[in-house]
């Protein structure tokens, strides 16, 4: 009787040990299988400058993850954006604006991803003694009207507007929700918003525009509320502050790869990032907005 105990205990401890074999070899031909789904490739990640903060940080963060997946990020501006995604130069072509907003650009070629959503304000240099502003106030400073701060309630002072390039989606947003579309005086531009808050914190009387993730960047600016809205994301979230966009990273609807999705995810849903850096999650909007400006509660 002891030998035929024994001997089973003999037999059930060899086969805990194969079968402790057999799961080892499962996880490793497991453990391989992952490894060779591992995310790789070249990203050139370009266009808006106002996206650029968000899609920069989230690019070094998303790399340390993905060791074999590099991306560049240029900034540019929204048209060039969509331009060089449209001619493939580029793998994700970032924006302000809707690909049906920009001339010559085949919408139907490139998929929109909405990543989050951005306020743009009017800055002025910090010793401007002018907080508000009425929109028709605005609109006639930009378009060379009001010329002197003392028009509008500040010191006896020459106003000096610095705007964006053409190619700047800042500007065709600034332009259509807080000029009504009026023609912006011919000056001084910039095509990248860091650009503008250094140009304006240099020059005492200046006024232009940049998108929320830039107002903190420099104290030798402050924002301008207008009509007595403040720029303020929960203002945003409500249109009540009006002048905002979608931040979009569009993709080739044929040729984009894993890595591309994956990374527009990551930003999508890098929520501390988002908060911290300036921006508004989508999920957070009260409102909807379309490629023709027509706003709708959700």
């Amino acid at each position: 009787m002891k030998k035929r105990i024994l001997v089973g205990l003999i037999t059930g401890a060899a086969l805990l040990t194969l079968a402790a074999c057999g799961g080892t070899n499962s996880s490793s031909s497991t453990s391989g299988s992952d490894s060779s789904k591992a995310l790789s490739g070249q990203i050139i990640s370009g266009g808006s400058t106002a996206l650029q903060p968000l899609v920069q940080q989230a690019s070094t963060e998303f790399m340390t993850k993905n060791p074999n997946v590099q991306i560049t990020v240029q900034g540019g501006g929204s048209g060039v954006g969509l331009t060089q995604v449209a001619a493939g130069s580029f793998q994700i072509g970032n924006s302000d604006i809707f690909a049906e907003e920009k001339t010559g650009i085949d919408s139907s070629a490139i998929t929109d991803n909405k990543v989050a959503v951005v306020g743009f304000a009017p800055i002025v240099n910090s010793k401007t003694s002018v907080d508000n502003l009425t929109k028709q106030q605005l609109i006639d400073i930009f378009t060379g009207k009001i010329t002197n701060w003392k028009e509008v309630g500040g010191s006896d002072q020459k106003i000096t507007v610095i705007g964006r390039t053409a190619g700047s989606g800042t500007r065709v947003n600034f332009d259509h929700f807080a000029l009504d579309k009026a023609t912006e005086v011919t000056g001084p531009t910039q095509d990248a918003s860091g650009s503008v808050v250094t140009m304006v914190g240099q020059t005492p009387g200046a006024i232009s525009y940049v998108a929320f993730s830039y107002l903190e960047t420099s104290t030798a600016v402050k924002a301008i509320s207008i009509d007595g809205v403040k720029p303020t994301d929960a203002n945003v979230q409500t249109n009540d502050w009006k002048v905002w966009s979608y931040e979009h990273m569009y993709v080739n609807t044929k040729k984009a790869t894993k890595a591309e999705k994956e990374f527009i995810n990551y930003v999508k849903n890098d929520s501390a990032s988002l908060k911290k850096l300036g921006y508004i999650s989508v999920s957070d909007m009260k409102v909807d907005r379309d490629s023709e400006g027509n706003v709708t509660k959700k």
